[in-house]
């Protein structure tokens, strides 16, 4: 009797895995059939006033968040959203969970042409990152699609990835100073050797890269991360194995309310490395 319970037990997880993964996919599907019927079009870059996250909203990025929107509705998934253009909104008064979207995540880069954007979606049962059970993350120019769910690995286009684990010799650090140009004069000293800056525009899909092994480290400590924007890259890191840790080398954790937040992403090595250089530094 015990192993029919565990059976059914298991039956049942199998399900829910493969039910949220699929669903998140068909919605960055959706979004990237969408979006492309007005990408390279001056429809695309209309200002649609500011978002909830703060930033002005183009009608491409109101597209990719209404399409997302639609769907979950269309197949009546009882949840609450968190979007970078509408902020929270509820979908039943019997919420089973949230979505945590960045519909387009590198608008920029999808307004003038430059082939890195994507589609960030997260699934959580709670309010917290440690709760984020499930993500994906499509590249929105090549379709690729990286997907994770709490203990069972991360993936690329459904190849199982790890991150880099060389140390502290030739890096590629992914650095976001966007509107904070001092950040990078307290960052230069720590990679001032061996190290390769690069930013490509567009967090959720660099931290993906940094979960295939491609980077080593991604920053982003200028204090105006959003929820949004790092919640599917969050657990596609801790499922690689990399470390995400807030601008003290501390675990980054709290509720999705928390504001002006940093992180770093890294393996054990560089960490190790970072924190030596931040301490004789006084710090970042």
């Amino acid at each position: 009797m015990l192993s029919i319970v565990i059976k059914i037990k298991l039956l049942q997880q199998i399900k829910y895995y493969v039910k949220i993964i699929e669903i998140l996919t068909n919605a960055s599907l959706l979004v990237y059939e969408e979006i492309n019927k007005i990408l390279g079009t001056r429809k695309a870059t209309i200002k649609c006033g500011v978002g909830a996250g703060g930033d002005v909203s183009r009608k491409i990025d109101i597209v990719a968040e209404k399409t997302i929107i639609d769907y979950f509705k269309k197949i009546d998934f009882e949840c609450a959203i968190f979007g970078e253009e509408c902020g929270k909104i509820e979908l039943s008064k019997k919420s089973n969970g949230i979505l945590i979207m960045d519909a387009l995540d590198g608008t920029t880069n999808a307004i003038c042409g430059i082939p890195f954007f994507c589609c960030s979606l997260a699934y959580s049962t709670k309010e917290d990152f440690r709760s984020i059970n499930d993500c994906v993350i499509m590249d929105l120019v090549s379709k690729d699609i990286y997907h994770a769910s709490k203990g069972k690995g991360a993936y690329y286009n459904n190849k199982k990835i790890k991150i880099n684990k060389k140390k502290t010799d030739e890096i590629i650090v992914s650095v976001n100073i966007s509107g904070s140009t001092d950040i990078l004069t307290k960052l230069l000293p720590i990679f001032e050797t061996h190290s390769h800056m690069r930013h490509f525009g567009a967090n959720a899909l660099e931290m993906a890269f940094f979960a295939r092994g491609l980077i080593d480290i991604v920053l982003d400590l200028r204090s105006k991360i959003r929820i949004q924007d790092i919640a599917a890259g969050y657990l596609l890191i801790d499922e690689a194995g990399g470390l995400i840790l807030n601008r003290y080398l501390k675990s980054l954790n709290g509720s999705f309310y928390d504001k002006d937040l940093s992180f770093i992403a890294a393996n054990k090595e560089i960490i190790k490395f970072i924190s030596k250089r931040v301490n004789a530094l006084g710090g970042i």
